[in-house]
């Protein structure tokens, strides 16, 4: 699915766009035990308890493609015949009615799952008539020949509110606050199935995950049987470690400064270009982000072979999982430097005496805890 797919879905889950009724759910405890199931007939709610229930559905839909929403993919034999493929589809053309899926529904993900403390599984069916969208963009509602069906599944842990105090308004006066079980945001979901090119595709789902370093995999092989995508936060790190590792020496300042330089301005290309299908790189790609840095080929081969181990030969990455374009920081044991992206001109690296160290330009604007230093960075700078 592309962003624009997947906000014209999320902009339905509102109490006077979409066509949920009903949500249904499963209530599980810390031990993995079922507390209780439930069918909430939406309207028998007051419309804030309803908003509540459509922010819950809402919420997976929402993240960074590629990071917290990612596509799932079924191969044809699972569309043909599977257990997790035709459980779906069953409680899509049920609209969640057959019990008996739902029930299994529910020991998979409880299976499947521990967060650490109890949480309640949601789920609901929407029946989307998907308007016309001329070229322009506007949608002609009466002009649509496509309907999409398909779930939302939210998994949200549910927690002790703190105690305090509340204010009496009768009595004018405060008093000891119940401790509550209160719904958080959901930890993870999915929909089902996908909505790509504006039409129903049951090749395919949307996987949320609010971390993106969290690790679901044995979930998400239950509900889906696919292998799980290397979590962001992951992709990240083994990055790092394969630069590291591959180029050795030449793993320096200048090269990792420019690789991050060159990706920031990829993402920043890409989303002034208002392109609709995400952005991905390959590992040529990246070969060339470092052959423009001066990487020998010695080391461009060892980066080739453990590039190819950790993501495939073929895989396509999204530099926003490489790097956090809005962050650069440089760390060691004992000190911390936070750089604006737009400024790592102010940083060099220089060996003086045998000793490597990093220099940071400070000309004006300096401080220390709060002090104004910059008379003397000026008179530094005389000297």
């Amino acid at each position: 699915m592309i962003e624009k797919e997947v906000a014209e879905l999320r902009r339905r889950i509102k109490r006077e766009h979409c066509n949920i009724s009903h949500v249904f759910g499963c209530y599980v405890s810390e031990q993995r035990e079922i507390v209780s199931t439930f069918d909430q007939s939406l309207t028998m709610l007051p419309e804030d308890e309803q908003d509540k229930y459509y922010a819950l559905l809402r919420k997976v839909l929402t993240g960074t493609l590629g990071k917290n929403l990612v596509d799932i993919s079924f191969s044809t034999k699972q569309v043909l015949d599977s257990e997790e493929h035709r459980l779906l589809s069953t409680l899509r053309s049920s609209a969640l009615k057959d019990a008996d899926a739902l029930g299994q529904l529910y020991d998979k993900i409880i299976a499947s799952l521990s967060l650490g403390t109890n949480y309640v599984i949601l789920l609901a069916e929407d029946v989307y008539d998907v308007p016309y969208r001329s070229k322009d963009g506007a949608f002609q509602d009466d002009a649509g020949d496509t309907q999409h069906t398909y779930l939302l599944c939210a998994v949200c842990p549910v927690k002790l509110s703190k105690p305090g105090l509340r204010y009496e308004a009768a009595q004018r006066e405060f008093h000891n606050r119940t401790i509550d079980q209160v719904v958080s945001a959901p930890e993870l979901g999915f929909t089902f199935p996908a909505f790509d090119d504006r039409r129903t595709n049951l090749y395919g789902a949307l996987y949320y995950c609010r971390d993106a370093s969290a690790d679901y995999a044995e979930w998400i092989d239950a509900i889906f049987h696919t292998p799980a995508p290397m979590p962001a936060g992951e992709q990240k790190q083994t990055f790092g470690q394969i630069l590291t590792e591959s180029l050795a020496e030449e793993c320096n300042y200048s090269v990792v400064q420019s690789v991050h330089e060159q990706l920031s301005d990829m993402i920043t290309a890409h989303k002034e270009a208002k392109v609709d299908e995400p952005l991905t790189i390959s590992r040529p790609q990246v070969d060339q982000l470092l052959q423009d840095c001066g990487v020998t080929q010695e080391h461009m081969a060892a980066f080739h072979v453990k590039f190819d181990e950790a993501f495939g030969h073929d895989a396509a990455v999204s530099p926003r999982n490489l790097i956090e374009p809005k962050r650069f920081e440089l760390r060691t044991p004992d000190v911390v430097i936070r750089v604006n992206p737009e400024r790592q001109d102010l940083i060099e690296t220089r060996t003086i005496g045998g000793v490597p160290y990093i220099l940071i330009k400070a000309d004006e604007g300096v401080s220390l805890n709060g002090v104004d230093l910059s008379q003397h960075a000026a008179e530094l700078a005389k000297a």
